[in-house]
């Protein structure tokens, strides 16, 4: 693990702001932009385009009678049109308490324990994971992400892109549990079954989320034992103010099912490889680090995740 990884979703978001801004000045003939992020960077990356928004300009157009009209557009990333918003694996609903952490087995005294000491292993990283920072009396990271925040646009942003896809494992992703990673609560997981898709064997459910109606979706006030689930409640409900594309996966018949959490980001064949990086280089910005080549033997296992992602991109 890189130790940049351990300064925090904001400023590492600020640096792939950065990032993007200086590949579209390259690229000036880019016109659209999607992202791609796995675990962690699924928060860097929606920190990130809160950053890159900008809200659409109303531009006076003369129709053939000579008056002018107003004609709203719509709001960029970067100034580039926002198509496709996806994570893999990645906490939007914190790491704190409620199984959120599977390592931790729902044992309430090891998540009461870790979301104390995780800020000496992961840093400035770990509190905004566990919602404990708590930045000049401001709410934690993850909460202001829902809105629009003082000069951030990041609810705003998440709403330009034409399609929010959640890829997540429903087992034995020991990292990143299955509720936080689908913006789900628990009595809202689904029924599944292996697959018997031979196009996509690891794909276990898909399920199309409708934003949520504007009376659905209240603030939710925190009482002061600062309990989690108050907590979890208010982010489900303010993600839930967008649709959601939810794809389901399971290792469970893999030989590498203990390694889901990784799995499930690989891009073993090649042909997919080249397929997706010339796609992208094209027309969209993918998040550096979140597709990995490896041993095609070795991980072959999450290529059909990796092409059902493929198969359905906005282009």
């Amino acid at each position: 693990m890189s130790k940049l990884t351990l300064d925090g979703v904001d400023v590492m978001g600020e640096r792939l702001a950065k990032e993007v801004l200086e590949v579209i000045q390259e690229k000036p003939n880019l016109c659209k932009i999607s992202f791609v992020a796995h675990s962690v960077g699924g928060l860097v990356a929606r920190y990130a385009i809160g950053r890159l928004y900008r809200p659409p300009k109303e531009e006076v157009k003369e129709d053939k009678s000579g008056d002018g009209c107003k004609e709203e557009q719509r709001g960029t990333i970067g100034g580039l049109e926002a198509m496709n918003f996806i994570t893999v694996v990645s906490p939007h609903l914190g790491s704190r308490g409620n199984k959120q952490v599977p390592f931790l087995f729902g044992v309430p005294a090891f998540e009461k324990a870790a979301s104390c000491v995780i800020h000496w292993i992961f840093r400035r990283t770990g509190r905004h994971l566990f919602l404990t920072d708590d930045d000049e009396g401001k709410p934690p990271l993850l909460k202001r992400m829902l809105d629009d925040y003082d000069e951030f646009y990041f609810m705003s942003a998440l709403r330009t892109f034409k399609r929010r896809v959640l890829y997540s494992n429903v087992a034995y992703d020991h990292i990143v549990g299955w509720r936080t990673s689908s913006i789900r609560r628990d009595s809202e997981l689904p029924k599944w079954e292996e697959s018997l898709n031979e196009t996509y064997p690891h794909i276990v459910y898909e399920e199309h989320c409708k934003a949520c109606d504007a009376d659905q979706h209240a603030t939710i006030s925190i009482e002061d034992d600062g309990s989690s689930d108050k907590l979890e409640e208010e982010l489900v409900r303010g993600l839930s103010r967008v649709s959601w594309e939810k794809i389901d996966v399971s290792f469970q018949s893999s030989r590498q099912r203990f390694a889901a959490h990784s799995v499930i980001q690989v891009l073993s064949l090649s042909g997919v490889d080249k397929s997706l990086s010339g796609h992208i280089c094209s027309q969209k910005f993918l998040l550096s680090g979140v597709l990995q080549v490896k041993d095609e033997v070795m991980h072959i296992e999450g290529s059909d995740v990796i092409q059902h992602m493929i198969d359905h991109f906005l282009t």
